[in-house]
């Protein structure tokens, strides 16, 4: 289906075997940490993954989403996609390279972990790969702490979650992560509401150095850096007992979080678009939300 030439769909192939692997050993850990919780702070058993494969209703390809309800992470979701399509005229005018064909393949994986404990703070990560007649990485990493007193830049989970994101910048270029902080905090921001939606984390998108190798390197380093900082931060948080009062604030907080999904994210526009699977592409949306 795809005019692409065959290297491109060979570093498809490579991205898509990464993200899968990447998605199994997180959702390792996720369980590892399920199963640490403290029995005291959290009843029930020890959540686990649900696998669900997917196909796409248009063009080739699908994923796999995993999904899971447990005691420590109230709603996890960690899923992959691959395609091989065609991009509609609408799209195609948005799409670098796709002017010339709206032919596509892409690969990527997302994630968003809801924990039960408002002191445990919201994550969200995806890293992918898509190309046209063009080819760039797109993705990043960002922390969204629930409770008020936990949402400053100096906040130690904040420290902690920015040092691990510059980490895999700087691997590659010293100059990358001010570049992709900046636009993190740019990107998930709430207009209407004039605040930022957590405490942010890195960016990037269209990232092509002309060296796909040194880029394809990099996104996996961020993956690499949220698989290890994340699990280190909800060890630091998740035995701390919390009140009522702040399961409260959390359920507010997570009201933000559903509004800036639902309004301004261009991943959710994206995949429902394109004809993702509506299950994982909505999986993003917590459990239980409060409005005041």
């Amino acid at each position: 289906m795809s005019s692409l030439p065959p290297e491109i769909l060979d570093r498809r192939d490579r991205a898509k075997a990464w993200f899968e692997s990447l998605q199994q050993r997180i959702c390792a850990e996720l369980q590892r940490l399920e199963d640490e919780a403290a029995p005291d702070l959290y009843g029930g058993p020890a959540g686990r993954f649900e696998f669900r494969p997917w196909t796409r209703e248009t063009g080739v390809g699908g994923g796999t989403g995993g999904h899971l309800r447990g005691r420590l992470f109230e709603k996890a979701g960690v899923h992959t996609s691959a395609a091989t399509a065609r991009f509609s005229p609408e799209m195609a005018s948005q799409m670098p390279g796709a002017d010339k064909d709206p032919s596509y393949v892409s690969a990527s994986i997302s994630l968003i972990v809801h924990p039960l404990s408002p002191r445990v703070p919201t994550v969200h990560m995806n890293t992918r790969f898509l190309s046209t007649a063009e080819s760039w990485f797109g993705g990043g990493a960002d922390l969204t702490p629930m409770l008020d007193a936990h949402r400053s830049q100096d906040a130690d989970d904040a420290k902690v979650f920015h040092a691990a994101m510059k980490a895999a910048c700087d691997a590659f270029d010293p100059e990358w992560h001010a570049r992709y902080k900046a636009w993190c905090d740019e990107y998930f921001f709430l207009p209407h509401r004039n605040e930022p939606r957590g405490i942010g984390g890195i960016f990037y998108d269209r990232h092509d150095t002309g060296n796909f190798e040194k880029d394809f390197a990099f996104t996996r380093a961020v993956g690499e850096a949220f698989l290890e900082v994340y699990p280190r931060i909800v060890r630091s948080r998740m035995n701390e007992p919390w009140t009522e009062a702040e399961r409260a604030e959390q359920l507010v907080r997570r009201g933000r979080y559903v509004e800036f999904n639902l309004l301004y994210d261009r991943g959710t526009m994206f995949g429902l678009k394109a004809g993702g699977n509506i299950e994982t592409i909505l999986s993003s949306m917590p459990p239980t939300v409060a409005w005041t």
